[in-house]
């Protein structure tokens, strides 16, 4: 299905927005939890500083993946793919740190869970809207 707005799919449009808006999500909260003090560092809890790092640094990946999905680029693809297999890699150091009985909130393996499997959605729709035509 087309869209009438330069005749990208309207699931590339859904994508593009996606990825931009919880890209801004992520900077926002993450950097309300790294840089200020306050109710957002005291409502983080036990969080977890290596997947909060990351998840801060990467919504800046999620910015520049949404542009190249709505520019159809090859590379956009790509670059999902990889914050998807981040995202995975560090899901899974979050597990082994939870195994070693670290702290860490609940909300935390959710919020990951969640990251994780919107960024295999955005590939695959991806993949198949711009690699595979």
């Amino acid at each position: 299905m087309q869209s009438h707005s330069g005749n990208k799919p309207i699931s590339i449009w859904v994508v593009f927005i996606i990825a931009v808006l919880f890209g801004l999500l992520t900077i926002k909260s993450g950097a309300s939890v790294l840089f200020f003090e306050g109710a957002a560092r005291e409502d983080a809890g036990n969080y977890v500083p290596f997947v909060l790092w990351f998840n801060f640094s990467i919504g800046f990946v999620y910015l520049v993946a949404g542009v190249g999905l709505f520019m159809l680029t090859r590379w956009s693809v790509w670059l999902s793919l990889m914050i998807a297999f981040a995202t995975l890699i560090v899901f899974g150091l979050l597990g082994l740190h939870i195994l070693a009985d670290g702290l860490y909130e609940t909300r935390t393996v959710g919020a990951m869970t969640l990251r994780t499997a919107v960024w295999m959605v955005i590939s695959v729709v991806a993949y198949r809207k711009i690699i595979r035509q």
